[in-house]
């Protein structure tokens, strides 16, 4: 049987924040879940020729949110009162790629997040568009959650082998 790679237009954004109202967690889109490492050169002593680059921090890039507008929305309240009162509360999130059973098969576990911008798109009388909220989040770093791997009981060196990343709870 031949394994397909999974869509990536059924998915889910849950926020560790309270209350969360029901449409708190649909999203139209989910981008930013970038991580690139930062290297430094060290040049070899005595040998001109040599330069070693040595991996010094990871930098990740914001997440971008965006989706329909809800009215209300603990969300949107949550990132309003950050960028009206400047009252940060950090908050994690799970984002969760999910399975043709709403099963989720890889979630990415954002920590510390925070509200960096808003964004409304426009409003234009001549068309029938659905005004999108986007939402650009700063967040210190996320950790690969692999379902698959906790439901087969497998140890980290079978999942290495398999191409399947290890488990990384916070």
């Amino acid at each position: 049987m031949f394994a397909y790679p999974y869509t990536g237009f059924h998915f889910v954004v849950v926020f560790e924040l309270f209350p969360q109202l029901p449409n708190d967690s649909r999203f139209q889109e989910v981008s930013g879940l970038n991580v690139e490492i930062n290297f430094d050169t060290c040049n070899e002593g005595g040998e001109n020729r040599f330069a070693h680059s040595l991996p010094i921090r990871s930098r990740y890039s914001d997440l971008v949110l965006k989706r329909g507008i809800y009215l209300p929305s603990g969300i949107t309240a949550w990132a309003l009162d950050a960028i009206e009162n400047f009252n940060y509360q950090p908050t994690n999130l799970l984002i969760s790629l999910l399975d043709e059973n709403s099963n989720p098969v890889c979630s990415w576990y954002v920590v510390n997040a925070i509200p960096l911008k808003m964004e409304l798109s426009g409003l234009n009388a001549e068309q029938s568009q659905i005004v999108v909220e986007t939402m650009t989040l700063r967040y210190e770093y996320y950790k690969i959650i692999n379902p698959a791997a906790i439901s087969s009981g497998a140890g980290a060196i079978s999942d290495l082998a398999t191409g399947i990343n290890p488990i990384s709870v916070p």
